[in-house]
């Protein structure tokens, strides 16, 4: 556990029990404890910030708290289900039982019983917090006794045969993904596809086709019956249609079946009756009218305003998803109207006409889980149905799909899970309990969600996106809607996770299209990280899979984000085609080149913090609606009920959310953290603060880091911390030639954050505070309008960006210095900051005649991270060894030996091995001797797969030859190329390829001559003993500096001395990974020279009349480029860098 008093909160899932909830709340407020840590608990963030408990989960100042007794908190969720216990014990199980059982008394564990809604032992775990160790003994027999109860349950279940056997009845892309899903459970021996398709058919495993088979009502009661099946999965609406679940209840009433019965699917067979249904019952609807007779219809129609009130014109029946007309004017309405109920173009589907308002918005496919009695509803998911670009083309039944949705934001979420629930609840009051799965159709309208259509089954293609995101059990949760107990489970989604679905259609589709063409490259796509192909309209033959159908197959990607999701599914669509090899050469593939595109440039969802008028928010509204920013403003929330800002809020229409908080008998981060839970619960990603007169607490300013923007009535840094009239007077006092507004990020520090725009106005003669007020406020609505611009477009993107403040550290370091000066004893000769702890031994009274020993410690960082993505870890143990040897030689010493220290929080002996390899292999290229280390497997401080490195190193010097010595103008810089990025700059790193929508598996942009990113990225730290040391003994160099964190501009003048600096006249072209990274983001020649090395890994300082012989040496042994850089000139201490990063 970290030092600071820390509760993790383990296993909720999509659980936030608010007894649970209270218990943290209380333990942040009113104990020692400073972070929560949800692990597998996605919906304790949100839920905890909103009232009554006001909770952030980190980013309070509690360091005090381990000294005085303050103890960490385990809190644990049991497994709720059979399959989650299996996919968990090895880690969660493990890791609570571990600490249990190291009887250690600093960390209070506690279990929590779902199907009991409580903690185990009933001991007050807060008391346990504070000491009470009779509580915390409770807490923990009850635990561990739980824990023993779960062993026991499972061993009748070790070597069990008896699973279930699953029937899925339909032979498309959907059924094809719930065939795949269900056959991952641990519970399900046999899933058989009727009739399946040519994926299914070589899927293999548990899946396959039966032989010559259908799905009408009286072929899958002979299938339920002859396979002994204890599921039966119904994929298509048809078979709902016709009553299938009806006849199974019948026929094989022991048999559980997921789907509606064909009184519930209605919902779906009639459009009329789902109307009036949704009239009924007030859930929102289009405004409509059915109509079974055409001339009333047309009539209708000829009364209405349109284009003015234009409307749909939908066949109530099913029309295999092809019954919806969207006519933009009068004539073609009343020509669609005759289309369905004259011409009859859908069959008797349109001998009930429904003709509805036309609604705008966004559309959102939403699948709930429904029991008779529970709704419980699925990440949203977008698809496409028209079949071309740009939403152009005919209708089709879907050419692709992603999820989750980013416009149904948790508020959206919540609304139409209700709608889904009051759906479920009145279905059973009218005698037809709806069981299944319930596809609402929704869309999101300026006056909030509003229910298109229903459907009684999972929708295709987004079937194939969605199911990626659920991590429980399918089968479980299938066979919990059967027998009413949906509410005792706990359905989870992966975090962080997102997935898209590219539909590969035959050409020519949705109209006449060729059949029987042979499909290559599945095998191919397949072998994609992060690809699965479903099919749909394939077959085998023989060996060959062909086409048979219209919409073929549905590629899915799967990424952290929805844009590298997206890049991986159109990677595994560009290694298929369909070849007709009667006419080589030609591709008989047609497929959208542009889904989720929308989604991913979608508009940056704006949130609005204010007191007062917020006069400087009427530009950005404005910049809003007329396009010039790709930005909308979606919350308005002022800690006054009176402020005129709000009335601003309401005026962008109902859907945004526009709220006043009280603050009363509220502490600073309550307060916040109650704000924040409505700016989530709206899906706000960035921050204005306009007119806001609160001091934000640190959790705030950390939870919205980088994602939060205030405007200050100066140029700041000068006259800061002020407000309103007294900041312009202040300007004023101070006699300032100009002033102006500022735009700054906000920080825990008040005025402090890094500055992003400044707008300057001439301060004049006889200028008053309020002259000077009317000058500048009308800045500081264009000024907010550039800031979002600058972030919607991603121009620049700083180190303190991605959590790294190089001047926060550098502050650190003479913060702490007295404190380590304070520590010196005989033989200390270093000051902190410095390359290398020296150590003289003569001074400590040991008979070393003129040596000194130079130590250095250091890790390799979050390059970690990466190598634990790719699975890697041969070369980070170079990088460790060459972090601490390389300041080594910086002091003029040879590096003599080496330890490592290897924490993990589950010792896995073939990688800890192979990083140990690399760390020899460090020591071997520095001459060093690896003469031993420590590792140290600690479950209850690291996740499993984690680990940590640590190195130390020791040198000798002697004293007369201890860099830095004679330094001084006129003596010349040599640059050393590096290897790459070496070991810092790894947390912007990361963010940006995060951002750019990259993975590690992803091809490398920047240098084809390696496969991935990863790859690259992992590309060991240069070592520069061996070539360095032979100019060592030659007394050839005067100082080194190792450049690392903090580049050429932060680490070369740590080797000068008062009174001289150094001028870079020359610097070589960009590797090809820094160019892309300056381009990636964003940054300035001097930012890049202060965060990265830029290809520079080591500067020497050498006289002028050395040069040659010095780069003559550095070349023999091994340098295959030297660099001169520039000169020591004599001024300030600093680096002056003349020209240009090219």
């Amino acid at each position: 556990m970290p030092d600071a008093a820390t509760a993790t909160v383990l296993g909720f899932g999509g659980r936030a029990p608010p007894y649970v909830l209270e218990i943290l709340s209380q333990a942040i407020h009113q104990n020692d404890v400073q972070e929560i840590v949800p692990e597998r608990s996605s919906s304790v963030e949100l839920e905890l910030a909103k009232a009554p408990y006001r909770c952030f989960l980190n980013g309070y100042d509690k360091s005090a708290a381990k000294a005085s007794g303050g103890k960490d908190l385990l809190l644990y969720c049991l497994p709720s289900s059979w399959a989650e216990f299996v996919a968990t014990a090895a880690t969660e199980v493990s890791q609570v039982r571990s600490v249990l059982l190291s009887f250690d008394s600093s960390t209070v564990v506690a279990v929590y019983d779902a199907s009991q809604c409580k903690i185990l032992g009933s001991a007050d775990v807060l008391a346990a917090l504070r000491g009470d160790v009779t509580a915390q003994q409770t807490l923990a027999i009850a635990a561990l006794k739980a824990l023993t109860e779960l062993d026991q349950n499972a061993i009748p279940k070790i070597g069990e045969n008896e699973k279930d056997v699953v029937v899925v009845v339909g032979g498309g892309g959907r059924e094809h993904a719930l065939a795949v899903a269900l056959a991952k459970s641990p519970l399900v021996s046999k899933v058989w596809v009727s009739p399946g398709n040519g994926g299914t058919a070589t899927e293999g495993g548990k899946i396959e086709n039966v032989p010559g088979g259908k799905q009408d009502n009286v072929s899958i009661i002979a299938l339920t019956k002859e396979t002994n099946a204890k599921l039966v999965a119904v994929g298509p609406e048809a078979p709902l249609v016709d009553g299938l679940v009806d006849a199974l209840a019948k026929e094989c009433p022991s048999v559980l079946v997921f789907g509606p019965t064909q009184a519930a699917a209605e919902l779906e067979a009639s459009k009329a009756f789902s109307k009036d249904f949704l009239q009924e019952h007030g859930i929102p609807t289009a405004k409509y009218r059915n109509f079974t007779d055409v001339n009333e219809a047309l009539a209708y129609v000829e009364s209405l305003d349109i284009p003015n009130d234009r409307q749909v014109v939908k066949a109530s029946g099913l029309a295999a998803g092809k019954g919806v007309l969207l006519p933009t004017t009068k004539d073609e309405t009343i020509q669609a109207v005759k289309e369905i109920m004259s011409d009859k173009a859908f069959g008797a589907a349109g001998d009930t006409c429904v003709i509805e308002s036309f609604l705008t918005g966004p559309e959102a496919s939403c699948f709930a889980f429904c029991d008779g009695k529970t709704a419980k509803l699925m990440p949203a998911s977008q698809d496409h149905k028209r079949a071309l670009d740009n939403d152009e083309g005919l209708n089709t039944g879907g050419m692709g799909a992603y999820a989750p949705a980013p416009c149904v934001t948790p508020d959206i979420h919540v609304a139409i899970e209700a709608m889904c629930q009051k759906t479920v609840e009145k279905m059973a009051a009218r005698g037809t309990p709806y069981i299944g799965l319930l596809y609402a159709g929704m869309m999101l309208t300026p006056n909030g969600p509003y229910v298109l259509e229903f459907n009684c089954r999972f929708g295709d293609p987004e079937t194939q996106a969605v199911l990626h995101l659920l991590e429980t059990d399918l089968y479980e949760v299938m066979t919990a809607c059967c027998t009413g107990t949906l509410d005792r489970i706990d359905i989870r989604f992966r975090p962080n996770t997102a997935a898209a679905t590219v539909v590969c259609a035959a050409k020519g589709y949705p109209e006449q299209y060729p059949k029987g063409m042979e499909i290559t490259g599945l095998d191919a796509a397949n072998a994609i990280d992060g690809v699965k192909v479903y099919h749909a309209g394939t077959k085998l033959d023989s060996a060959t899979t062909r086409c048979s159908g219209g919409r073929v197959l549905s590629v899915t990607g799967v990424g952290p984000v929805l844009k590298s999701a997206l890049q991986i599914a159109y990677k595994g669509v560009d290694r298929i085609d369909f070849i007709d090899n009667n006419k080589p050469g030609e591709s008989f593939l047609h497929r959208r080149t542009d889904i989720g595109k929308k989604a991913v440039q979608k508009k940056l969802r704006i949130g609005v913090l204010g007191s007062t008028r917020g006069t400087a928010l009427l530009p950005v509204m404005e910049a809003c609606a007329n396009g010039s920013i790709n930005a909308e403003i979606v919350a308005v929330i002022s800690n006054k009920a009176s402020a005129l800002i709000l009335d601003k809020g309401r005026s962008l229409g109902k859907t945004v959310t526009v709220k006043a908080l009280s603050a009363k008998s509220l502490s600073r981060e309550q307060f916040d953290a109650e704000c924040t839970s409505v700016l989530m619960g709206a899906g706000v990603e960035f921050i204005l603060l306009v007119g806001y007169m609160r001091i934000l607490s640190s959790p705030f300013c950390q939870f919205w880091a980088g994602r939060c923007i205030n405007v200050h009535p100066s140029l700041l840094p000068k006259h800061a911390g002020g407000m309103d009239l007294a900041v312009h007077q202040a300007v004023i006092d101070a006699k300032e030639a100009e002033s102006g507004c500022t735009i700054h990020q906000v920080t825990a520090t008040v005025d402090g954050g890094p500055v992003v725009v400044q707008k300057r106005v001439s301060v004049v003669a006889g200028e008053t505070a309020e002259s000077l007020k009317a000058k500048v406020q009308p800045l500081e609505g264009p000024a907010f309008v550039e800031a979002i611009e600058m972030y919607t477009k991603g121009e620049v993107i700083s180190y303190a960006d991605a959590g790294v403040n190089i001047d926060a550290g550098n502050k650190l370091v003479d913060l702490i210095k007295p404190f380590c000066k304070a520590t010196r004893r005989a033989g200390c000769d270093a000051d902190l900051g410095g390359f290398g702890g020296l150590f003289d031994l003569n001074s400590a009274g040991y008979n070393a005649s003129d040596t000194v020993l130079i130590g250095a410690t250091d890790g390799v960082g979050t390059k970690l991270r990466i190598a634990h993505s790719v699975k890697k870890h041969d070369t980070v143990g170079i990088d460790l060894v060459a972090m601490c040897v390389n300041d080594l030689i910086v002091a003029g010493g040879e590096p003599l030996f080496f330890l490592d220290y290897f924490a993990t929080g589950h010792l896995e002996v073939e990688e800890a091995a192979s990083v140990v390899k690399g760390i020899a292999a460090g020591c071997t290229q520095a001459g060093c001797g690896l003469i031993g280390g420590e590792t140290a497997e600690m479950p209850s401080m690291y996740a499993p797969g984690d680990y940590d490195l640590a190195g130390f190193s020791v040198g000798a010097v002697q004293k007369s030859a201890i860099l830095p010595q004679n330094v001084q103008a006129g003596d010349v810089l040599l640059g050393l190329t590096s290897s790459g990025i070496h070991s810092n700059g790894f947390s912007l790193v990361r963010k940006l390829i995060e951002r750019e929508g990259l993975s590690y598996s992803s091809p490398c942009p920047w240098d084809e001559s390696v496969a991935t990113v990863g790859e690259s990225l992992l590309a060991p730290t240069k070592i520069y003993v061996k070539a360095c040391l032979p100019l060592l003994k030659d007394n050839l160099v005067k100082a080194m500096a190792h450049i690392t964190g903090g580049g050429l501009l932060e680490n070369l003048p740590r080797s000068l001395p008062e009174g001289v600096g150094a001028t870079v006249t020359y610097h070589p072209a960009l590797p090809p990974v820094f160019k892309w990274l300056k381009e990636a983001s964003g940054l300035d020649d001097k930012e890049m020279m202060r965060t990265f090395n830029c290809g520079i890994g080591m500067v020497l300082i050498v006289d002028k009349a050395n040069v040659e012989k010095a780069c003559g040496l550095l070349k023999t042994n091994g340098e295959s480029e030297v660099i001169t850089l520039g000169e020591l000139v004599a001024g300030p201490r600093e680096v002056a860098f003349h020209g240009q990063l090219s």
